[in-house]
């Protein structure tokens, strides 16, 4: 992967990248050297990245019951985004 610096010095972070280190508009980065003299990017808030579904997981509460409906039109209604 690679890509092109500007003439200010700016780079754009691939996408891939991005999501891998759930880098998103905001995100402050830091740049680290290695002993080997690689360079290292990480986020700067220190926050280990998570998985694609991660902020998907947990409870969402008390969902519907079907004494809340009051009929099977209703029902369908909801079911197929009809307003």
């Amino acid at each position: 992967m690679s890509t092109t610096v500007t003439a200010k010095g700016q780079v754009t972070i691939p996408k891939a990248v991005r999501n891998l280190l759930g880098i998103v508009p905001g995100s402050q980065i830091e740049f680290e050297r290695a002993d080997d003299g690689n360079v290292i990017i990480k986020r700067a808030d220190g926050k280990k990245p998570t998985g694609r579904f991660a902020k998907f997981r947990g409870h969402a509460g008390p969902g519907m019951n079907t004494d809340e409906l009051m009929n099977t039109d209703e029902l369908m209604n909801l079911l197929r985004g009809d307003d």
